[in-house]
């Protein structure tokens, strides 16, 4: 049997698998991309696959306190539309 790879929202705190999960990543070029191989360089942050966590996100500036940097509005703006779709 494989282990399945947890990962904690860094919006709800919830920990749950990797695959449910999107990352986004403050690359070494201090840019801010959405992740969606999982694979990308630089450091990671995880978020739940929810408008309503993006939302939490943004409210509390978890994500730009998990990458150390600022998140500009059109990143949450893209990643709001990722999930409206799903």
């Amino acid at each position: 049997m494989r282990k399945i790879p947890m990962r904690k929202c860094v919006a709800t705190q919830e920990v749950l698998p990797k695959k449910e999960l999107i990352r986004i990543v403050r690359t070494p070029q201090q840019t801010v991309e959405i992740d969606i191989t999982g694979k990308m360089n630089g450091r990671g942050a995880y978020l739940k696959k929810s408008v309503e966590a993006v939302e939490v996100a943004k409210k509390r500036k978890a994500l730009a306190r998990s990458l150390e940097c600022e998140i500009e509005d059109s990143v949450y703006e893209r990643l709001k539309e990722m999930f409206m779709n799903e």
